[in-house]
């Protein structure tokens, strides 16, 4: 909730520590203390199968940070909706975007017990701004626009981000019924950030990958083309460099030139 000094009633679930979840599954890769023996478990039989996850791990928070201050910076959006927000770690949405513009007001979206903990914790605004926390799963867009709404004035543009969750969700016309309900509360100028996992570069071994977290116990994945996940942005202005692996989203200028990895992005505003 919106930290405004008011004692709050401790609703948070108890902790399913014997099932694997992607929050702290993510949270280990990332080289955090935030998870059990069972994400330790299947973090480490996926890495046997494809060590690149977890370069794509850092690689996805990266561009995170990348979208977040072109959106707050270049298209001077104030409001972000960071839906699937994982456990807090560095550079997180409000701190990237709080950089920019310290008035920026976030509200984050998860459905993991532990991360709620930690958000009420960690995700801590800056005194011009504010963020929320909505205990909440994708597929309840209306949950989620309801709760967002008492941070978030859904009648001035807002970016949505989705960054590593639509691969949960099985269906096809499922995904494009989220997007849809999501985007038809915002207004015009509102932007859409995702990414999705893919096996366009890796192939075989993505799918082994996948097939190893499915089968641990996990929230199953599914990988999709990249011709499926552009379908997804139908109607709405991609940005340049358009729907492309996390490593060529708008990279930063280095002397290295990261490889691509089967995690595939893209910026999109609503027109």
């Amino acid at each position: 909730m919106v930290d405004d000094g008011t004692p709050e009633i401790d609703t948070t679930p108890e902790i399913d520590t014997t099932v694997a979840h992607p929050a702290r599954i993510w949270n280990y890769w990332l080289g955090g203390k935030d998870n059990y023996p069972v994400d330790r478990l299947i973090g480490d039989q996926t890495t046997e199968v494809y060590p690149e996850i977890v370069q794509l791990a850092r690689h996805q928070r990266a561009f995170l940070g990348r979208a977040v201050r072109h959106l707050a910076g270049e298209a001077g959006l104030r409001q972000f909706l960071d839906i699937g927000t994982g456990l807090p770690t560095v550079d997180n949405t409000h701190e990237v975007a709080q950089r920019v513009a310290p008035e920026s007001r976030v509200v984050y979206v998860d459905n993991d017990p532990l991360v709620l903990v930690h958000a009420r914790a960690l995700l801590t605004s800056a005194p011009e701004g504010a963020t929320d926390y909505v205990d909440a799963d994708l597929r309840d867009p209306a949950r989620i626009l309801a709760e967002a709404g008492r941070t978030l004035d859904l009648t001035r543009p807002v970016a949505i981000s989705l960054l590593g969750i639509l691969i949960f969700v099985q269906d096809d016309d499922e995904v494009r019924s989220i997007l849809r309900r999501l985007l038809d509360a915002v207004p015009s100028g509102s932007h859409l950030v995702i990414t999705h996992t893919t096996n366009a570069v890796h192939g075989e071994r993505t799918d082994e990958a996948v097939r190893v977290w499915n089968e641990g116990g996990s929230v199953p994945m599914l990988v999709r083309t990249p011709e499926t996940i552009m379908s997804f942005l139908d109607g709405l202005d991609v940005l340049a460099p358009g729907l492309v692996s996390l490593t060529r989203w708008r990279p930063e200028h280095t002397p290295f030139e990261e490889p691509e990895v089967d995690e595939f992005c893209a910026v999109a505003r609503k027109p």
